[in-house]
């Protein structure tokens, strides 16, 4: 199975999704690549590559070849990959105004996708070498997810997440100790 190093978040999903399913890494033999080089070699058909974990867009990729694989299975499927942004303590200390900029930018770019979805693609898209056309279709498999929606999750779905998710990093030996879970997050800046 392809997948980045372990510490990565296509290598926890994979060791989420086989836990998921009574398995762990150990069950697999595990060729690091990158998401891209990844979704390549799983559309290529290379020798020994029997199955690869990646993401958006490249997903797209795969998705458009169903001859060369399916897709058996998603984050849609398995509730577990969010992308965040973080900040040193001693950042947001020094640096709240700034903090809650970034934070406010992000939930202004969420709010665009809903406001002019067209313009919000070909931004996305002009980032990651697609088309605003090729970023929508590829974006249909995301969510995204709003002030309202985050502060639910912090409320309530995140304590339980990072506690599986740490007993899986202890398990696979990413982490040799569970951190302190009430400094995972710092949810004043979501305001």
């Amino acid at each position: 199975m392809a997948a980045s190093a372990p510490g990565t978040a296509p290598y926890f999903t994979m060791a989420w999704m086989l836990k998921k399913n009574g398995l762990s890494p150990k069950d697999v033999k595990v060729v690091n690549l990158e998401p891209q080089a990844a979704a390549n070699a799983m559309i290529a058909g290379t020798d020994g590559i029997d199955a690869a974990m990646t993401y958006e867009p490249y997903l797209s990729a795969v998705r458009a070849k169903p001859e060369a694989g399916k897709i058996i299975a998603t984050t849609l499927d398995y509730p577990m990959v969010m992308d965040t942004f973080g900040c040193t303590p001693k950042f947001l200390s020094e640096n709240p105004k700034a903090a809650k900029a970034l934070a406010d930018s992000y939930f202004e770019a969420v709010d665009m996708i809903k406001r002019d979805p067209k313009k919000s693609f070909e931004i996305m898209g002009a980032d990651v070498k697609q088309s605003a056309e090729q970023f929508e279709a590829s974006q249909k498999f995301l969510r995204w997810q709003d002030r309202e929606a985050n502060a639910k999750f912090f409320a309530g779905e995140h304590a339980a997440f990072s506690k599986e998710a740490a007993d899986l990093l202890l398990e696979v030996g990413i982490i040799k100790q569970r951190p302190d879970m009430s400094k995972l997050a710092d949810t004043r800046f979501l305001k």
